[in-house]
């Protein structure tokens, strides 16, 4: 199936998803947090064909999420690692994985997330930058911003307001 672009939309969420809504790269960009860097890591952990998977690298890379590294001369390979843009994307991979260990896996996660620091399980909380207190949809609401002009696919929804 062919994906249909979203991008029009003027919408942070629309536009992150035309670079990586598609089902395979959130997962390619989860290989390469977990040190997955060279193609045929990616291509054997994840069992994906590999012209998807240099198509779907080649797209990260000119999207500015991945950037490729020579790592031999001869022949010529390369390793993929995160840009800052990438490393961006940690919490947002967390929590798509830390949703579907609770709801899709039937409380048997196939991995488990462990936090360095402290050795205990993770599991991702997302909290207000200002007051540290938690946030769920039912404590938040958008407020239009700078780059408001409509065409959000939200514009008439009750959560939305005018500054």
């Amino acid at each position: 199936m062919k994906r249909t672009s979203v991008s029009h939309l003027n919408n942070g969420m629309a536009r992150a998803l035309d670079v990586i809504g598609e089902w395979w790269t959130p997962l390619i960009i989860g290989g390469v947090m977990v040190g997955h860097t060279r193609y045929e890591a990616l291509q054997s952990d994840l069992g994906i064909a590999r012209n998807i998977l240099s198509d779907r690298l080649q797209w990260l890379v000119d999207k500015g999420v991945l950037q490729k590294v020579l790592y031999s001369d001869r022949p010529k390979r390369y390793e993929y690692h995160l840009t800052d843009m990438g490393r961006d994307l940690y919490s947002s991979i967390a929590s798509i994985k830390s949703w579907g260990d609770k709801w899709l896996m039937d409380g048997n996660p196939s991995l488990t997330t462990i936090h360095d620091e402290c050795g205990s399980a993770f599991t991702p909380v997302l909290v207000c930058g200002a007051c540290s207190k938690p946030l769920g949809i039912e404590t938040v609401t958008l407020r239009k911003g700078p780059g408001w002009s409509g065409n959000t696919g939200y514009d008439n929804a009750p959560k939305v307001i005018s500054s």
